[in-house]
């Protein structure tokens, strides 16, 4: 990493440098697709059966580190605005305006999809499915499903079980503009303090190992707190850290980071980091896990988030990056559904049998054009 003489005051108010404001949205989008894809290809492995096959199997588990990358960019892009406000000496973001972009964001996809996947499985059978049922259709619409004990024989619906994730990303939006204020009001004096303000973020890094002692050595708690934002905070710091290098002018290069990434993931496809679950049961591999994530997604997402204009940016800044970027969340919402429903009717693969990349290949093919109409009609507007 580099620091450039640039200051926040010389970029523009969309939070990007004006000169290379295309480029670097462009390739922020495109990460998303990276997220995504990677998302559907480790329960294209899991729906095939292929995490019981030792370390490759654990290779492809770790895929999971697309949601890992959507925390971490979150975390980027929603606390940018306050940390640029501060260093600027403007007004803080409004959280009523805020709030409602939140809403207006996830909302219409997401309870799109969720009435389709209650539709879809009134009709067919997929094995046990708790989570359909009234109070699961409530609990998922409104993303309060992780909230409870025995979380997988509640509210775990068979077309939904990926949206923990949405849950604790949802979490995130709310608590954000409190940590905001923590930081940046009570920790900074809102005054322009970027090394105070680092070091706040960093011992922030520390509730989620605490966190994770917490749960897994106190008794009484329900099991879905293993899922709650504590957990993954870390992920979502990753990002805050980064708005902070942006505006302080730091540079990063892929060169530098990215081999660190790829070698720091197939550490963690080792045992170090658990069995190929959302949540190891043992404490130190839930740590190792949490912390190896943390570092791999904010090291894939570093480069673009810090000026890198090379190779990595612009295979980044594709169109066809930036086209599945544009539909990833949406891809992200409807591919299990879609997943299913390829594997029994198309290829007529049985459970935890069948090809990984067949399954992959012909649940992209199914799952993209589903995803850009869900985007086209459920979309925000620009006024």
């Amino acid at each position: 990493m580099t620091v450039s003489r640039g200051v926040a005051g010389s970029e523009a108010q969309g939070g990007l440098e004006s000169v290379a404001a295309p480029e670097r949205v462009a390739s922020l989008t495109g990460i998303r697709a990276v997220a995504a894809l990677l998302v559907l290809a480790t329960h294209a492995a899991y729906t095939t059966g292929k995490y019981t096959h030792g370390y490759v199997g654990l290779v492809y588990a770790r895929m999971e580190i697309g949601v890992p990358i959507f925390f971490v960019l979150s975390g980027f892009l929603l606390f940018q605005p306050w940390v640029k406000a501060a260093a600027a000496g403007r007004d803080w973001p409004s959280v009523r305006r805020y709030a409602w972009h939140r809403v207006r964001r996830i909302m219409p996809a997401y309870a799109v999809t969720v009435v389709a996947a209650y539709a879809v499985y009134h009709f067919r059978y997929a094995g046990p499915n708790p989570g359909h049922t009234w109070m699961g259709f409530l609990r998922n619409l409104s993303l309060t499903q992780i909230y409870t004990d025995q979380y997988m024989y509640s509210y775990l619906h068979q077309g939904l079980t990926q949206m923990w994730s949405l849950a604790v990303e949802a979490a995130f939006y709310v608590v954000l503009p409190l940590l905001a204020w923590l930081l940046l009001a009570v920790l900074c004096r809102r005054r322009w303090r970027p090394l105070l303000l680092l070091g706040g973020l960093l011992v922030l890094t520390a509730v989620t190992p605490g966190w994770l002692i917490f749960v897994h050595t106190v008794d009484g708690l329900p099991d879905g707190a293993r899922l709650w934002l504590p957990t993954y905070l870390i992920w979502f710091v990753g990002g805050m850290l980064l708005a902070v290098l942006a505006v302080m002018g730091v540079r990063c290069y892929a060169f530098a980071v990215l081999p660190v990434a790829v070698v720091s993931y197939f550490i963690a496809s080792t045992p170090i980091a658990g069995e190929p679950t959302t949540s190891p049961y043992a404490l130190a591999p839930a740590i190792w896990k949490a912390v190896f994530y943390a570092v791999i997604a904010t090291l894939m997402v570093a480069p673009v988030a810090l000026g890198d204009r090379g190779w990595y940016a612009r295979l980044l800044a594709s169109r066809p990056m930036v086209f599945l970027g544009e539909i990833s969340y949406e891809i992200f919402l409807i591919h299990l559904l879609t997943m299913e429903i390829v594997m029994v009717e198309l290829l007529h693969f049985p459970i935890y049998t069948g090809s990984m990349p067949a399954l992959f290949l012909a649940t992209f093919v199914v799952t993209v054009p589903l995803a850009w109409l869900l985007h086209r009609f459920t979309r925000v507007r620009s006024a």
